[in-house]
């Protein structure tokens, strides 16, 4: 039987090379093509994390994951080590950190377990109002002069009325809907999803500021169910910009119409035209 590797299986591998008092050393590598203007995106090197508290613990999904992002991470290799802080029957929660020589990337609190196949009990949230994934727009780049290595891995598809932003007219909300999706069909499970939150454009793109880079300082993500299909519907909004900071709430939902992640981030601005 003919074994499919996906990109982002290749590209967040990690591999233990130590173990002592509880504290796992993985070794990893950030690849070309998941990246912003040639430094990692946040939600893959979230993800990379991921894995490595995931096999940590033994266990499969994440329910809490708070990450600070300390320096920008070029393609290369690095390590990181995982220490449990506390395991109990349902939850383990973690420490993780990510450097490079004597460089810390990002520190990570997680605490990861079994989620379970049950039904929602009180949801007053609703799926995006979006088009159909192919009436929406493709997007190949961010109107600018910076390059988006992660759109060859990672397909967005915006709703028509969040993406003008790409010729030159920004919409004046600062919100962004649309579809992701893995150019290569890979299926989505609750890994993936500490990528989607930070794989499509930033709201702000929407308002009346130049393009560019926004690195985020500290990215929270709920996991609330395991999702089912290929595709996200994704929603992400924007409140107040100020200090040079920016917030950034997102909601995920999955090809049955359930939402299965939540996200609130502190990115720097960049500058205002």
């Amino acid at each position: 039987m003919l074994t499919v590797t996906f990109r982002f299986d290749t590209a967040t591998a990690v591999t233990p090379i130590a173990q002592k008092n509880g504290l796992t050393t993985f070794s990893a590598e950030v690849f070309d093509g998941w990246d912003i203007t040639g430094n990692a995106n946040g939600g893959y090197l979230l993800a990379m994390m991921g894995r490595a508290m995931q096999q940590h613990s033994g266990r499969r999904d994440p329910f809490t994951v708070t990450a600070h992002y300390l320096a920008p991470a070029p393609a290369g290799p690095l390590e990181i080590e995982v220490d449990t802080v506390k395991t109990g029957k349902l939850v383990t929660t973690m420490n993780a950190t990510m450097r490079r020589g004597d460089r810390n990337i990002m520190r990570v609190l997680g605490a990861w377990g079994e989620m379970a196949a049950v039904e929602p009990q009180i949801v007053t949230a609703t799926p995006p109002d979006l088009p159909s994934y192919e009436q929406c727009t493709s997007r190949n780049s961010d109107g600018g002069e910076f390059t988006i290595g992660l759109l060859q891995n990672v397909t967005n598809r915006l709703h028509p009325d969040d993406s003008t932003f790409i010729s030159g007219t920004p919409s004046g909300t600062a919100q962004m809907r649309g579809w992701i999706h893995f150019p290569d069909d890979r299926p989505i499970d609750t890994l993936a999803l500490l990528l989607a939150v930070d794989a499509m454009p930033p709201p702000l793109f929407n308002l009346p500021y130049e393009k560019g880079w926004v690195p985020t300082l500290e990215l929270t993500v709920h996991v609330r169910a395991v999702p089912v299909g290929k595709r996200l519907a994704c929603s992400f909004r924007t409140k107040v910009v100020q200090g040079g900071l920016l917030e950034e709430d997102g909601e995920i939902w999955d090809e049955s119409g359930t939402l299965v992640a939540l996200s609130r981030q502190m990115a720097v601005a960049p500058r205002v035209v």
